[in-house]
């Protein structure tokens, strides 16, 4: 074999050598992406106690609830004896990891003043009263044997209420939002027990704020800061000032003369507020709006 030739074949073998290398290499990664992916996947089955969330707005404040659902299935659940949870014993409020509450302000909770954050439910069921707890160390989850009550955000006792129909799975409603904005209560219910508690918030200095920041960039607005004012039990003056400036940039507008009767009824001027209304209920019918001629027509009523 001249020298040239067994270079030749030195090369080849070098290159097959190579290849080979790189042929297990690329198994090798292979084989381990399909053995991780082997590890990860399972089977999706329906939970025995689904997630689920509840959320609303109260005032200007988010109020968002998140839990586990748990079933009846034939059992029973509250009472004193051969039950799930006896009278005067802790449960997590739901299944799983707990029973999360969170707001976005500041709040007071069956007049317990709470800090804006997230908060464990805890709840002690009774014969005709509930204890109920706002728990700081979300870590803790469900584990009700490691309840510290020094880490208690709030702890007060509600009324319970018996139900005419059973609810099958553990619910949690945020209901009973108040007209004027200010409360709401969270309801639980499950087996034939019902628990409320009222959660009341403080919107007042976030409106204020708002007015100082956005009627001044849009004049619009003088309207909503206006008819805020009469609703609310403040400076009727400023009420009137802001909703005439709301009418110089639309001085026929039927809704915004609306609100001005209103306020100057609130100011005891009622010929003022007769006269505006009327005005009102004539420019509503031009547009074509019966609605706002009806709520002119019982405002006059009680103008004369």
């Amino acid at each position: 074999m001249t020298g040239f030739e067994f270079f030749k074949a030195v090369n080849a073998s070098i290159f097959t050598t190579s290849k080979l290398i790189t042929t297990m290499k690329n198994a090798l990664l292979l084989l381990l992406f399909v053995m991780g992916i082997a590890a990860t996947a399972q089977v999706q089955t329906p939970q025995p106690s689904p997630a689920a969330s509840v959320f609303t707005v109260v005032g200007l404040t988010d109020v968002k609830i998140d839990y586990s659902r748990p079933s009846l299935k034939g059992r029973k659940i509250f009472g004193e004896k051969d039950v799930m949870y006896p009278h005067g014993t802790i449960w997590r409020t739901g299944a799983n990891a707990g029973t999360k509450i969170s707001f976005s302000d500041d709040v007071k909770v069956e007049g317990i003043v709470v800090p804006k954050g997230e908060y464990l439910i805890f709840t002690w069921p009774g014969a005709t009263e509930w204890t109920v707890s706002l728990y700081k160390d979300l870590s803790l989850g469900g584990n009700t044997n490691a309840y510290d009550k020094s880490k208690e955000a709030a702890n007060f006792k509600v009324k319970s209420e018996k139900l005419t129909s059973p609810v099958e799975t553990f619910t949690i409603n945020i209901g009973d939002i108040a007209a004027d904005s200010k409360s709401a209560k969270v309801q639980l219910a499950w087996e034939y027990t019902s628990v409320k508690f009222t959660i009341t918030v403080d919107y007042d200095a976030k409106v204020m704020k708002s007015i100082e920041a956005n009627t001044k960039v849009n004049p619009g607005n003088y309207q909503q800061a206006a008819v805020y004012y009469l609703e609310n039990g403040k400076d009727i003056k400023q009420a009137l000032e802001w909703i005439n400036k709301a009418l110089e940039a639309n001085p026929t507008a039927f809704w915004i003369l609306y609100q001005k009767a209103r306020i100057q009824k609130a100011a005891g001027d009622k010929a003022g507020a007769l006269a505006t209304s009327k005005a009102s209920w004539e420019a509503a019918q031009k547009a074509g709006n019966r609605d706002y001629q009806t709520m002119n027509e019982e405002l006059q009523k009680t103008l004369k």
